[in-house]
């Protein structure tokens, strides 16, 4: 094949896998819409919306050049707003650009942005998600601007070319960098904002709050499934067609091995196959396969996804004993699942993993990255939502809170259709 045509089939799978990962935030919204309460409805789908144009600018400004430009093994300092030279293979000689972390990928320079954004904007949304039903609008599209402008990127950067890369560390699609990220960030925000009004008994129970739409859910974790194919195989940025093939193939594995466990882990749990459970099970797994699914075989995509789903549902019964009022599960698939998937390399690579006949080394060095990226990633995110509680507010009052945000926040309902209306 000549390099032309090369350079435009991988253009077209970059930009194709990245339209998916896009539509991945119909996803998170239509999943976090429908597992929250009616009266928050409109909330969160505009929170889901407006927080991928707020990424793009963030990232267009100075995310992309912390994470991707040249600098030093800590932080990039070259290619603000896009500036500056792209080399790759095919244009040969000697390397005069400024992304030196992105010269293997053989397309485009606004390709390779693009593609990156929509993981930028997904680490954002991740958060809308834990701090739902009674964060401050504005507060989360602050949070989130400065997320995705300078902590998701400095701690990308020690992966992505940094000094976690240069240590052995290996995170194919973004299991630590994308999802553990937007774990630690919602973390920190839900230990900052309190539970929901209600959601705890004096004597700590929880109480139950019911999703107002499964329907929604559903069709939210579909399209994130569907969406997940572009997020791991388009992490090639190459239309290579075995490894697309193979990584795309242990995506689908493991997220059905996932759902399948999580479904028999909540029946013999709770005595019914609790259906947010399998969804947020089936997500897990999907998250878990994330890091390795370039790595493992198929017998290891579906290990990972058998022990992602029932993962989710111990981890949420956990939270919810910590009194960590998470709406949507947030903390159990992307934080835990990410910190799964991330050892998982260790665990189960084909090459050096420690059940295939490798040492502890791997798994060390994962375990080290970990919690690197997680100490930073919580320090800097706990900080920012603490400067802006401090002086913003971070939580809605609690009047706004009973009415619904729909309302105080934004002035329509979601579902103003079944309401009564007023005779004149």
């Amino acid at each position: 094949m000549n390099p032309e045509m090369k350079v435009a089939l991988d253009t077209i799978w970059v930009l194709l896998t990245a339209f998916l990962v896009f539509f991945m935030n119909a996803g998170f919204a239509m999943f976090e819409s429908g597992l929250c309460r009616s009266k928050n409805t409109v909330n969160l789908l505009a929170e889901n919306f407006v927080v991928f144009a707020v990424s793009a600018l963030a990232f267009w400004v100075a995310g992309f050049a912390l994470m991707f430009g040249d600098g030093n093994l800590l932080v990039g300092l070259s290619g603000w707003l896009l500036r500056g030279a792209d080399n790759s293979p095919l244009s040969g000689g000697a390397y005069a650009g400024v992304y030196h972390a992105l010269a293997g990928a053989g397309v485009p320079l606004a390709a390779k942005f693009l593609f990156q954004l929509v993981f930028a904007g997904t680490a954002a949304t991740i958060v809308s998600g834990g701090v739902a039903e009674r964060i401050k609008f504005s507060a989360f599209l602050l949070f989130s601007f400065v997320l995705v402008a300078v902590i998701y990127p400095m701690t990308g950067h020690w992966v992505r070319g940094g000094w976690l890369e240069r240590a052995g560390f290996v995170d194919f699609a973004g299991a630590t960098v994308v999802h553990s990220v937007g774990g630690w960030a919602a973390l920190s925000g839900i230990m900052l904002l309190g539970p929901r009004l209600g959601k705890y008994r004096p004597n700590g129970d929880a109480v139950p709050v019911p999703a107002h739409n499964m329907m929604a859910a559903t069709l939210g974790a579909f399209i994130l499934w569907l969406g997940w194919f572009g997020f791991n195989a388009g992490s090639t940025m190459a239309a290579d067609p075995e490894a697309i093939a193979r990584i795309a193939l242990n995506t689908g594995l493991a997220g059905a091995a996932a759902g399948v466990a999580a479904t028999v882990v909540a029946w013999l749990l709770l005595g019914k196959p609790d259906l947010s459970l399998i969804l947020s099970g089936t997500l897990t797994g999907l998250v878990a396969i994330t890091a390795a699914c370039n790595a493992v075989s198929t017998v290891g995509a579906v290990v990972i996804g058998l022990l992602a789903g029932p993962l989710a549902i111990y981890s949420v019964l956990f939270f919810e004993k910590l009194k960590l009022d998470d709406p949507v599960g947030a903390l159990s698939v992307h934080l835990v699942g990410g910190v799964f998937g991330t050892l998982s390399v260790g665990f189960f690579a084909t090459s050096g993993g420690l059940f295939m006949g490798g040492g502890f080394g791997r798994t060390a060095t994962q375990a080290m990255g970990i919690a690197a990226v997680g100490a930073a990633t919580f320090t800097l995110t706990f900080i920012t939502w603490a400067l802006l509680r401090a002086t913003l507010g971070i939580r809605v009052s609690p009047d706004e809170e009973q009415i619904g945000l729909d309302v105080s926040e934004h002035g329509i309902e979601a579902y103003a259709a079944f309401m009564k209306v007023p005779r004149e």
